[in-house]
């Protein structure tokens, strides 16, 4: 073997191994760039999806809020109506205790009173009432006014047991009721 084919033997063979080594650097290569493009796809789809699902979030959030500011001005517009419609039944009472029929309705209160806490009352009424109830209770009247619309507040002359039967309590006793009725 001569110095000259020996060299072109490890020449050759050196060829052969760099491109051997050339072509595992280029096939590494595109498994590395394969291996990022699937993993950039990856991770845009994860983006995606959590943008989407975030996105549907917000909006299921923002809906619900939606909804509750609609319930809740429906509601407010509700107890608004419902108010000024209490405030004409106060007004209607008010204007009731005017009438010719309410000397007769408190004689039946205070009998009814009577009966409930005995005949030993002490009763009180409005200012307006005072000579009505004077007359219906007698000595039993108290001249100290009460600040209700109508009706009168009858208690046992000890003071142990009241009944308040006077036209806001009557209401508000029944207000639940009152409402009901105003809401159909």
């Amino acid at each position: 073997m001569s110095l000259e084919r020996l060299v072109d033997e490890i020449r050759l063979r050196a060829e052969r191994e760099l491109q051997e080594e050339e072509s595992k650097a280029r096939a590494e290569e595109a498994s590395i760039a394969s291996h990022r493009d699937r993993r950039i796809q990856e991770v845009q789809s994860e983006g995606r999806r959590l943008t989407e699902g975030e996105a549907s979030r917000e909006r299921a959030q923002r809906l619900a809020a939606a909804k509750l500011q609609s319930r809740k001005l429906v509601y407010e517009a509700r107890e608004r109506r419902t108010s000024q419609q209490l405030d004409t039944v106060r007004s209607v009472l008010r204007d009731y205790a005017d009438s010719e029929e309410y000397p007769q309705v408190l004689k039946r209160m205070y009998t009814f009173a009577a009966d409930r806490l005995g005949k030993q009352l002490r009763v009180t009424g409005r200012a307006e009432d005072a000579s009505v109830l004077r007359q219906i209770a007698g000595k039993s009247y108290d001249d100290t006014p009460a600040p209700i619309l109508g009706g009168l507040i009858a208690e046992t002359s000890d003071g142990s047991r009241r009944l308040n039967l006077s036209f806001d309590e009557l209401l508000r006793l029944r207000e639940d009721e009152v409402r009901a009725l105003l809401a159909q």
